[in-house]
């Protein structure tokens, strides 16, 4: 069964830039996929068709079964809730505030109280190997760690869909490596993972490779 399904997927920009040219593309629930691209080809843009942050210009989005379409706002932002974790370049860390209540903020829109946020928070925090670590701030934390903590954030309401932007791309080679296996993990015990990158080293290390070029899939659609 297919976790994400895009059909004719366009999308413009203001001055008819089109990001997105008719992209086709199916991945499978349990797969760990790389997509693949320079800049500007579109790879970004299609991250967020995928991660439903944006609606596209014309074509279908389906998440989880659910087709974008047909989903109000409202019901976009339970549907990201209850089904897909983000993991960014830049961390998105709040600053002043604990690796525990940063992850636990990740389950502010599941309607779970304060102490089963932090609870949960903690075997996330466990998890990714910083139960030692939880009441460090982000700028007591490497960037390794910060990034792992941006992953445990991304995984703790247990989401089918991992999407990860360029995870590796404010590490310096150790870290990212501990980062990518982190991410082959989670594939392991289940979760499907999407990894935007433009780096071919960790394209590399999935299984499936989606290579984007001037808004077009031009391998690996299936």
């Amino acid at each position: 069964m297919n976790i994400i399904e895009l059909a004719g997927v366009t999308k413009e920009y203001p001055g008819g830039v089109a990001a997105l040219r008719g992209v086709d593309l199916a991945v499978a629930r349990g797969e760990l996929t790389a997509i693949v691209g320079p800049s500007g080809s579109g790879k970004s843009t299609l991250l967020h068709m995928i991660g439903t942050l944006d609606r596209p210009t014309a074509g279908t989005v389906r998440i989880a079964g659910h087709d974008v379409a047909a989903l109000s706002d409202r019901e976009l932002s339970a549907l990201r809730a209850r089904h897909i974790g983000f993991v960014f370049q830049q961390f998105h860390l709040a600053d002043g505030v604990s690796a525990l209540d940063n992850v636990a903020d990740g389950l502010l829109y599941a309607g779970a109280g304060l102490r089963e946020r932090r609870e949960r928070a903690a075997r996330a925090l466990d998890r990714v190997g910083l139960g030692g670590r939880v009441r460090h701030r982000p700028n007591q934390l490497s960037g390794g760690e910060r990034q792992r903590v941006a992953v445990a954030r991304a995984v703790v309401g247990e989401p089918d869909l991992v999407l990860a932007d360029e995870p590796t791309g404010n590490l310096d080679s150790a870290a990212g490596a501990e980062v990518m296996e982190l991410l082959g993990g989670l594939h392991r015990s289940g979760t499907t993972v999407a990894i935007i990158t433009h780096d071919p080293e960790v394209a590399a290390l999935a299984p499936r490779r989606v290579r984007v070029r001037d808004g077009l899939i031009v391998d690996g659609a299936r």
